[in-house]
């Protein structure tokens, strides 16, 4: 059997290298690629991945990545605060950046496979390779590579798949290799917080309304792009039960409140619909997750006479955000994914 080459997107943590490890030893000829973007403690990001490149014996080759990644990801990011949109910057990095540039230029430097250490399954059986849950559910990343499109998946690995993160912490201690309570933030370029990160971007702390729903102003706050729907701190506003953010209005730098129940939706609209297939006759059925942390829920993908995509729930669900990726699952496999635009209305049906 002919030994193939396969890049592995290291980044010095526990994940990326027991990937590498299991590969190493399923035969595969691993060599380690690093990207290098413009985050914080980058240059020490670096020497620990040398360092494990060096423990694994594997060879290492770093990519500069900055330039694509300010431009397609961090200003994505810092415009869809601006439009008061809460943004999910990592799916647009795994498929612009780390599946896209990065796997890229591994196949331009002859490697015959790309793999991450990404909690997530491939099935492959006719046709192209079906994106999956992990095993370990708890740590399973199939939403965040809910965009990749089939011919990105085509080459690619995940040796994590059917591990949980014990095992893989074990795994790493057999080469004396110790990431106990280490652990990837969710966005990475956010080490000095959101407010001092958007600030540093151009976004200006302008004063604007606190409005209930019927339009009534009770409050004032200091630029939209600090909240996000269903936000409870920060508001200012005491009251015998809490307020929360229901809705931004980024145009007019207003932000919309009211009370818990309010925060509750049937369905919303959404747009930039992709399904990992031929797309089906609609109504579709399924579980949607609505973000990366919501249990997913049964819903129909609908379509109106105009062609508008809207999803309904089978039960109301809480703080549908604007901006935050949708991904529908059959059982445990993506079929398909789309952007929120925004949350109908609610109406007092939509209330517990």
């Amino acid at each position: 059997m002919t030994t193939l080459n396969v890049g592995v997107a290291m980044s010095g943590g526990v994940d990326s290298t027991v990937a590498a490890l299991l590969l190493s030893e399923q035969g595969w000829r691993v060599h380690g690629f690093f990207m290098r973007l413009p985050l914080p403690g980058r240059d020490a990001q670096l020497q620990r991945v040398r360092e494990v490149a060096g423990r694994l014996a594997v060879p290492l080759t770093v990519i500069d990545l900055e330039r694509p990644f300010t431009d397609r990801v961090i200003r994505s990011f810092v415009d869809s605060y601006r439009a008061g949109l809460t943004p999910n910057p990592c799916m647009h990095c795994n498929e612009q950046i780390k599946f896209g540039l990065l796997a890229e230029a591994m196949r331009a430097a002859g490697m015959d496979r790309v793999a991450t250490g990404h909690y997530a399954r491939l099935v492959r059986a006719s046709g192209p390779p079906r994106l999956a849950r992990a095993a370990h559910r708890a740590k399973d990343q199939s939403y965040f590579l809910a965009r990749l499109r089939p011919e990105q998946l085509d080459d690619v690995l995940f040796p994590l798949g059917a591990w949980n993160k014990e095992a893989v912490h074990r795994r790493a201690e057999t080469l004396g290799l110790h990431f106990r309570g280490e652990e990837s933030q969710d966005v990475c370029f956010l080490a000095t917080g959101l407010p001092a990160f958007l600030a540093s971007h151009g976004l200006d702390r302008t004063a604007g309304p606190l409005v209930t729903a019927d339009g009534s102003t009770i409050g004032q706050h200091t630029g939209c792009w600090q909240f996000t729907v269903g936000q409870r701190r920060g508001l200012g506003l005491p009251d015998a039960t809490p307020w929360y953010v229901t809705a931004i209005d980024g145009a007019a730098n207003r932000v919309v409140v009211g009370k818990a129940a309010d925060l509750m939706r049937q369905d919303c609209s959404v747009h930039a619909v992709q399904w990992t297939d031929a797309p089906p006759s609609l109504p579709w059925r399924g579980l949607v997750q609505l973000r990366s942390r919501h249990t997913p829920a049964v819903a129909e993908v609908i379509a109106d006479s105009a062609g508008a995509v809207r999803i309904v729930f089978a039960a109301p669900q809480r703080a549908i955000t604007p901006g935050q990726f949708t991904v529908f699952y059959e059982h445990d496999r993506v079929v398909g994914s789309a952007v929120i635009s925004r949350p109908t209305p609610a109406t007092a049906g939509d209330r517990p």
